[in-house]
């Protein structure tokens, strides 16, 4: 049989975009996923020689000897543990059972002084070996992987909110020219959002918990074995040791609601993203926004001039793409039938894939915000070419002056109409004011009217 490379790959996330999900490799493989269950096993024999109640004892050699399991987890023993499950290895007939296998590749790997096959995985459940191993997957790869992405984008949007903070800019609402803001305003406007968004991830990732209380939640096989011992705070403080909450009351599975919490806090800063490719999209098209030409890319097969905004449309379907599996995880792993049923263990297996969907939505937008400069000349002449924007400002200062009509004054004159800039100044002309304020009037111009969004951006 042919080995299979990226390009026989029958997803995207290992083909095509390899290169961008590579850095979640240590978080969603399945080879990590075996060395974070070696971790827990390993963690959780040792702890129990630790309890006054076992007669179990484990020397410093024989703990180094046992964590070198986990800490050096490598390709070859990742396949070990998959010959275990699938054909057999050694004196084990296929396990069949992921879990189990895990449980005879330590013993394997047991220093030869060591008497402890029958502790290990002594009176757990396979849940709770694979609750703490995905989170000790997921923290990581939240805290260490996503979160510095979006930190990355958000200090690109902070940068680009100052260099451009007085570079003024027609805003629409509605699709229509509306009140002048500034390029770089509208720049802090996503950075700030995204700062906070940065914020709910975090705390969602610390806040994952675990559970180990056995096939019912009830720490039945436990309290059987050693009735004296206080095993919820024997569970509290291992699960807590391994930089995790501790999820008191459960069924056999974890709720999940902690990583639904998770799962919604990216699809927040996923949004915001969005939000943000949607929007810079739409400046190329009204060509506020140009972009560098990559040496040697092309743009269209058949038009060469066009160098098109691909970065963030990709940025936006691996991030629609990543919403939806977000959503649909979060909805699915807070169910079980009754105590335990193992339709979420297929699905929980696909967490790695709307990470890596989110961390190339990220990768791609970054690359297009690199690639886009303002053309404030546009930007001006499209300013100067919609004057009645100004009117929002002459019938704000009109009724400061006592005028209860003026908006409609300004309505009048101004709604469905082509308007010059000097067809306000003989509107000014005929007003009762004094010449200070027509003054005033007369200096609004719409490249000025942008009131404090240079601050706005100079302080994000």
């Amino acid at each position: 049989m042919t080995e299979r490379g990226p390009l026989a790959a029958v997803s995207p996330l290992d083909g095509r975009y390899a290169r961008y999900t590579e850095p979640l490799v240590p978080y969603a493989s399945e080879r990590a996923l075996m060395r974070a269950r070696v971790e827990v096993e390993v963690e959780y024999l040792i702890a129990l020689a630790d309890l006054d109640a076992t007669p179990l004892s484990i020397d410093d050699g024989q703990r180094a000897t046992l964590r070198a399991l986990y800490e050096g987890f490598d390709d070859e023993d990742a396949s070990v543990v998959k010959q275990l499950e699938t054909e057999g290895y050694g004196e084990y007939a296929a396990t069949n059972h992921d879990v189990k296998a895990i449980e005879y590749f330590i013993r394997l790997g047991m220093p030869d002084d060591l008497d402890a096959a029958n502790w290990i995985h002594f009176g757990l459940t396979s849940e709770d070996v694979n609750n703490l191993a995905q989170r000790l997957l997921v923290k990581p790869a939240a805290e260490v992987v996503l979160v510095p992405e979006l930190r990355e984008m958000r200090d690109t949007l902070v940068e680009m909110a100052h260099t451009y903070a007085d570079v003024p800019m027609l805003a629409r609402t509605h699709g229509q020219p509306a009140t002048p803001t500034t390029f770089g305003k509208e720049m802090a406007v996503y950075a700030s959002r995204l700062g906070q968004a940065i914020g709910r991830v975090e705390r969602a990732a610390e806040g994952l918990s675990g559970k180990l209380a056995g096939a019912s939640g009830t720490y039945a096989a436990h309290v059987a074995a050693y009735p004296d011992v206080d095993w919820p705070t024997f569970a509290e403080s291992f699960v807590g040791d391994l930089g995790l909450e501790h999820e008191p009351l459960t069924t056999q599975v974890n709720p999940c609601d902690d990583l639904a919490v998770l799962f919604d806090a990216l699809r927040g800063a996923n949004n915001i993203l969005l939000d943000l490719d949607l929007d810079v999209w739409l400046y190329v098209s009204d060509r506020y926004l140009g972009q560098e030409a990559v040496e040697g890319e092309t743009g269209s097969s058949t038009m060469p001039h066009k160098v098109n905004p691909i970065d963030f449309e990709n940025s936006e379907g691996n991030l629609s793409k990543a919403n939806s599996d977000l959503h649909f995880l979060g909805d699915y792993v807070t169910n079980s039938r009754l105590q335990r049923d193992l339709s979420d263990s297929t699905v929980k297996r696909n967490i790695g894939a709307a990470f890596a969907h989110c961390l190339i939505g990220y990768s791609k937008c970054q690359n297009g915000l690199a690639k886009v400069v303002p053309n404030e000349q546009v930007m001006r002449d499209d300013l100067a070419a919609t004057p009645e924007i100004i009117g929002e400002a002459v019938q704000t200062i009109l009724r400061r002056e006592g005028y209860a009509d003026a908006y409609e004054q300004v309505k009048k004159a101004t709604r469905g109409r082509e308007v010059t800039i000097e067809d306000f100044h003989d509107m000014f002309a005929d007003l009762d004011v004094s010449d200070e304020v027509r003054a005033e009037l007369e200096a609004l111009t719409p490249t000025d009217y942008t009131g404090i969004a240079a601050q706005q951006a100079d302080d994000i």
